[in-house]
Order: C-alpha cells, then sequence, then structure tokens
C-alpha cells in the first residue's frame, strides 16, 4: 500500500514531541540509546499512520505507547533470561503515565527537553557527535535527513550517531540528576551546540549552496523550546534574539544563481522585518535586565546591522563599542573588531590588528582571516595584494559560492 506523506502540520508537531516522548522513556527505562531508536520507530510509524488513519486525540500518549513497546520488545529480545524478562514486565507504562497530552497535566518543570539537551551535548562527545545528536534526539529528525543536511553520507552520519549513544550510555548520569551548578555549565554547552548548527545552516561550511535553511530553522526552533524553559535566562534570549536578527536576511543574501550577495549590497526590503522586530525586542529586554553576555552583545550588533536603513547609515561606531574582544577574545570576535576598526578609523589600523593575528592558530582550512585582509588590502587602495588575499581566501574555503564570491572580488580588482 502507497502511504502519503505527512501533512507538514504533523511533522512539525512529531518533532516538537520527540523530545517530551524520549524524556518519558528515558524516565521511565533508562537505556538512552535503545529508548532513542524506540522513539524514531514511533516517529516513523505516526509519520506512516496519521495522515491515513487521522491524528490522535493524544498524539503524546500515542508516541509514548507505541515507542514503549518496541523498547519493551527489544529489551526482551536482547537477553531472553529471566531477570530481564521480569525487568521489562515490570517496565510497562501506566495508564496515567501517558493519558495528559503535552503540557497538560505536567509541571513545566517535567519537561524533558533540556535535560536531553543536556545529554546530547555534552563536552564527553566531539562536537559532530554533540550536533548529530541533538538534530535527531531533541530535534526528532532522522538519520538520513540529518546526513542530507550535513553532506555526510547515511552510513556515516549512522555510526556517527551510534558512535555518541553509546558514550551517552557509558558516560551520563542517572536521568535528570545534576545540581544549579553543573546545569549551568551544561547550558553553556547546549548554546554553544545549538549556536554550532545555526552558523552551518546560515553559511554552510563546504558544498554548493550557501545556506542550509532546514538546519537554521532547527536551530532556531529548539532555541526557542530551551527560552521557553527558560525565560528569565539572558544569555538563552540573547542566542535567540541572534539568530532571528541573522536569519531575517536570509531571503536576501544570494542571487536568483545561488551567488553569495554581501551585507553591504543586499537588498534590504527583502529582510524579514518581523524577524527583526521580534530579535530587537528580546536582546534589548535582555540587556536591561539580565547580566551581560556574548550572545546578548553578538545580537546587539546584528540589531545595529538590521536596524540600519542601508549600509551607508550603519552606525560603526556603535559597532565598535559592542565588540566581543573582552568577553570572547576568539579569532571570529577579532576578526570583526579588525572590521570595525577599519570602518571608524581607517583600514591601516585595522590591518595591523591582522598582521598579530598572523602568528596564531586558526581553524583547518579557514578562510576568513586572509578574506577580511582582502577586504581592508582593497580598502586601502593596495590592489594587488587585495587580489593575492582574494586568491588565497577563495582556496581556502570548501564553500561554492564563498569561492565564487571571493574569485569574483579578485577578477574585478584586476580589471
Amino acid at each position: 500500500m502507497t502511504h502519503s506523506a505527512p501533512e507538514p502540520a504533523s511533522e512539525d508537531l512529531l518533532r516538537r514531541l520527540a523530545p517530551q516522548v524520549l524524556g518519558a522513556l528515558v524516565r521511565r527505562y533508562g537505556h538512552f540509546d535503545a529508548a532513542e531508536d524506540a522513539v524514531q520507530e514511533a516517529l516513523f510509524a505516526a509519520a506512516r499512520q496519521w495522515p491515513e488513519e487521522g491524528r490522535p486525540r493524544n498524539p503524546r500518549g500515542w508516541l509514548i505507547r507505541v515507542a514503549s513497546r518496541r523498547l519493551t520488545d527489544q529489551l526482551r529480545s536482547e537477553d531472553a533470561r529471566r531477570r530481564r524478562e521480569e525487568t521489562a514486565a515490570a517496565l510497562t507504562p501506566r495508564d496515567e503515565f501517558v493519558a495528559p497530552p503535552p503540557g497538560e497535566g505536567r509541571a513545566p518543570a517535567e519537561d524533558d527537553t533540556l535535560t536531553l539537551l543536556f545529554l546530547c551535548c555534552s563536552t564527553d562527545l566531539p562536537a559532530a557527535g554533540r550536533i548529530a545528536l541533538t538534530l535527531r534526539a531533541v530535534g526528532g529528525l532522522t538519520t538520513a535527513e540529518i546526513a542530507r543536511a550535513l553532506l555526510v553520507p547515511e552510513a556515516t552520519m549512522a555510526q556517527r550517531i551510534s558512535r555518541a549513544k553509546r558514550r551517552v550510555k557509558a558516560s551520563a548520569s542517572p536521568f535528570g540528576t545534576h545540581d544549579g551548578q553543573e546545569n549551568a555549565a551544561r547550558l553553556a554547552d547546549v548554546l554553544h551546540v545549538l549556536y554550532l548548527i545555526f552558523n552551518e545552516g546560515y553559511t554552510a561550511s563546504s558544498g554548493r549552496q550557501l545556506q542550509r535553511a532546514d538546519l537554521a530553522t532547527e536551530a532556531i526552533r529548539l532555541t526557542r523550546a530551551v527560552h521557553a524553559l527558560l525565560p528569565d535566562d539572558g544569555e538563552v534570549a540573547g542566542l535567540l534574539a541572534l539568530m532571528l536578527l541573522t536569519d531575517a536576511r536570509r531571503a536576501a543574501r544570494t542571487g536568483p544563481d545561488g551567488s553569495l550577495i554581501p551585507l553591504a549590497e543586499q537588498d534590504r526590503t527583502r529582510w524579514d522585518r518581523a524577524a527583526v522586530a521580534e530579535g530587537v525586542t528580546l536582546v534589548s529586554d535582555a540587556l536591561t535586565r539580565t547580566p551581560l553576555g556574548p550572545y546578548q552583545l553578538r545580537a546587539a550588533i546584528a540589531a545595529v546591522h538590521d536596524e540600519a536603513a542601508n549600509d551607508e547609515d550603519t552606525d560603526w561606531a556603535e559597532i565598535l563599542a559592542l565588540v566581543l574582544v573582552r568577553l570572547v577574545p576568539g579569532p571570529a570576535e577579532r576578526l570583526g573588531h579588525a572590521v570595525a576598526v577599519a570602518m571608524v578609523h581607517g583600514p591601516h589600523r585595522a590591518l595591523d590588528l591582522l598582521a598579530a593575528l598572523d602568528d596564531e592558530d586558526h581553524p583547518a582550512g579557514s578562510h576568513r582571516l586572509e578574506a577580511v585582509r582582502a577586504h581592508l588590502l582593497e580598502m586601502a587602495g593596495d590592489r594587488a595584494a587585495a587580489r593575492a588575499a582574494y586568491a588565497k581566501a577563495a582556496g581556502l574555503t570548501l564553500s561554492t559560492p564563498e569561492r565564487r564570491y571571493l574569485r569574483s572580488r579578485a577578477a574585478r580588482i584586476a580589471d
């Protein structure tokens, strides 16, 4: 029998419910790795059945029941010994466990989304594993969807997720048992992983497309979920604001042929003004009532760009005052500092700042230092050096649109 694809609303609902269902199973059974597989099977069953049979009255309860059956079947099949059989039988879900639909009859503190994010974003896992496991366990994406989004073969992604789940199983403490200080540290890891997912979606590190909108959208969705759970955390609000303010420019960042359009040349009438307004409100509120943090500052800088009517009206002096060097002295922030210095004090002083970065370590294959250097050299009127720097940056990037853009800049200078 041929099954129709699920309606978009059903797909959104499934992704929203995925962490709740997984959290329910892990709290009850343990076995994070097996529970995650069972939830994926339940999501797949729902995607096939609901479009034809109709959405159940209690979608969350339906998913928990189906996933619980899959899990108990798996536990029984893995070990036929009497002890395992007795354990699996004893763990049959009680009716009251599946009765309340999401958001009803359940205290907000019991929402497992954040706890699952703490597990998936643990620094015990490599960065690639954290991203993949977060997208699958908390985002509800299938292995195939994650592989396509990250341009990795599905078999490779399956291995990556499997390894990450084994690490979680081996190292994780009992589900949801962390003190406040540990949770604060884990929250920083969660925000970092969500930021990495968003950045890969907004500017893909490799491939033919500049943007992977599905990844950026998923990062925003997950960050909204964290913000709903922690509305008073300034850095969560700052990260959500940063994503909204940055993603608001998505439609204007590429031409009809997929070519890159830099910020200064974008048609700002194509920016998503509703997203800009939401982002500005979020960061403005966070800055006035919570301790200052790097995501809030990044969002404030993005807001200055987004509120300018055109590139010439950008308040670079304000941006320079907001630069993150003191709070986050990383390579990206120092490059941003150099650009702001160039726009306020001229390119020569900024080039001196870049010279100090030449002897430092940078991520393998990073092209951004050379791209910024090329831009500053062009501003300074050194066309030959700028052309060479653009060419060098083009040779370092793995992104096809960025490579084409950098080569076009080099060619334009040569004309």
